[in-house]
């Protein structure tokens, strides 16, 4: 008779002293949970092997990744992940502690029992491919970081492509009203960013972590600026230079093979850093900050779009998520705003505005799951089944810790001031915010160059160019 599933369920709900979020399938056939969850399915033994010698988020994610637990085809990934957040964040089951009584009492043998009748108990599995190798040398040394940077971008730029669309941008959207699409959202936020760096004709850009090269192919195309954008990320970079060439900029715009810390050749008039900062960790960070500080001209802004999380309690120490580090972003930490903004003044800056786009990232994963699930067949061809998996547990995960606000992301603007302690910013946010790419392109000349003596306009700020 199937019944796996039924004794599995009943053994651990008398345990946790609580009725599960999720029905669950056994690949004897049996169900058993409440009969209006979300339903998953354990293709095999070996899926409950990996819950027993890993419980919880890595053992669950592994399971997944390697395909032996599955969600029904009716299932959606959205209502799993949420039931299962909430049920995990019970008080009564935060509290809850098993002891060696808890083990070997009958709550406890009889789970035991069920486990092995249902073949849960033995050698531990082999984590799935795509999970990261152990991490050698010191920690965000540039050997290390590359190999992390690696690991995470270099999988495919036709992967991306797929996920991202046609933007190639890897950061959140700017969702104006009546954004009508992905595309749409994403250049409205590399326009967002270079009305906040006052970007205009002349200018030097410096584009920290370019990614595939979009920023700065805008800030170029559309403010007239000459740029360098650097990246660790080998597939990143060579088809950052393939767009650049596609765009007939390759004049005014460089992409270089480029750790942040090996730049010498500053001042440029603004600096952009968006989404890269997550990857500097905490002991670097201040290093990071100090360095583009440096590459300033006096007056030069640097606009910082980063993922934060909320502030730990006092003592509490910073805990990452395990899937995040083996399967997505190894070493990456997160910090708090605030401490983010402190350690910017700290480097020298003046921290002149900050804005959260928490919601707007919350909108773009799920356009990016949307992708990558409209195109899967594709997708598992180009990175394989486990790997694309991987990608759509993580982007949805991530799009409801932001949606219910669990990590946020905000664009930080900062500027180096002038001796005199000058911002060279507008009086207003309005003023410096309402300038776009109209005003900036009304200063070139007949060729294309800067008009001489024509002035940046007052929306812009008034302060020289490095050029």
């Amino acid at each position: 008779m199937a019944r796996i599933a039924t004794q599995l369920v009943g053994a651990l709900e008398e345990l946790l002293g609580a009725r599960l979020p999720l029905r669950v399938q056994a690949w004897d056939g049996s169900a058993a949970g409440p009969p209006d969850a979300p339903l998953v399915v354990l293709r095999n033994r070996r899926a409950l092997r990996r819950l027993v010698w890993q419980p919880g988020e890595l053992g669950l994610a592994r399971a997944y990744v390697s395909g032996d637990l599955d969600l029904a085809p009716d299932a959606d990934l959205y209502d799993v992940l949420t039931a299962v957040a909430r049920f995990s964040e019970r008080p009564d089951l935060q509290d809850l502690r098993f002891g060696l009584r808890d083990a070997v009492g009958p709550k406890g043998r009889r789970l035991a029992a069920a486990a092995l009748r249902a073949g849960a108990l033995g050698p531990q599995p082999t984590p799935p491919p795509e999970e990261a190798r152990p991490a050698e040398g010191r920690l965000h040394s540039r050997g290390r970081d590359r190999a992390a940077i690696s690991h995470h971008y270099d999988v495919g730029n036709d992967f991306y492509a797929l996920v991202l669309g046609s933007s190639m941008v890897y950061s959140c959207a700017y969702w104006e009203p009546g954004a009508k699409s992905l595309e749409g959202a994403q250049e409205a936020k590399l326009d967002l960013i270079c009305r906040k760096l006052g970007l205009r004709p002349g200018m030097r850009l410096l584009d920290v972590g370019c990614g595939w090269g979009s920023l700065v192919i805008h800030a170029a195309r559309h403010y007239g600026v000459s740029a360098v954008g650097v990246s660790i990320s080998a597939e990143q970079v060579a088809l950052a230079r393939e767009r650049v060439s596609e765009a007939g900029l390759s004049g005014r715009v460089e992409i270089r093979l480029q750790d942040y810390r090996e730049i010498q050749d500053g001042p440029f008039d603004a600096i952009s850093s968006v989404g890269m900062a997550e990857h500097v960790g905490t002991s670097q960070y201040l290093t990071y900050a100090a360095g583009l500080y440096q590459l300033l001209t006096p007056g030069g802004r640097l606009l910082n779009h980063q993922i934060a999380r909320r502030p730990s309690c006092p003592g509490e120490p910073y805990v990452t998520s395990p899937f995040i580090e083996r399967y997505v972003f190894p070493d990456g930490e997160l910090s708090p705003v605030g401490s983010t903004v402190s350690l910017l003044e700290q480097a020298g800056f003046e921290v002149r505005d900050v804005e959260s786009l928490r919601e707007h990232y919350g909108l773009t994963l799920r356009e990016w799951v949307s992708n990558l699930e409209a195109n899967w067949t594709e997708a598992v061809r180009s990175v394989g089944r486990g790997r694309a998996r991987v990608w759509r547990l993580y982007m949805a995960a991530c799009a409801l810790a932001f949606e219910e606000n669990r990590i946020g992301v905000n664009q930080v603007l900062a500027v180096r001031t002038g001796t005199a302690g000058d911002s060279g910013l507008p009086a207003t946010r309005r003023q410096w915010l309402g300038a776009g790419r109209d005003a900036a392109l009304g200063d070139l000349g007949p060729g294309g160059e800067p008009a001489a003596g024509v002035p940046g306009g007052t929306d812009l700020g008034d302060r020289p160019t490095v050029r």
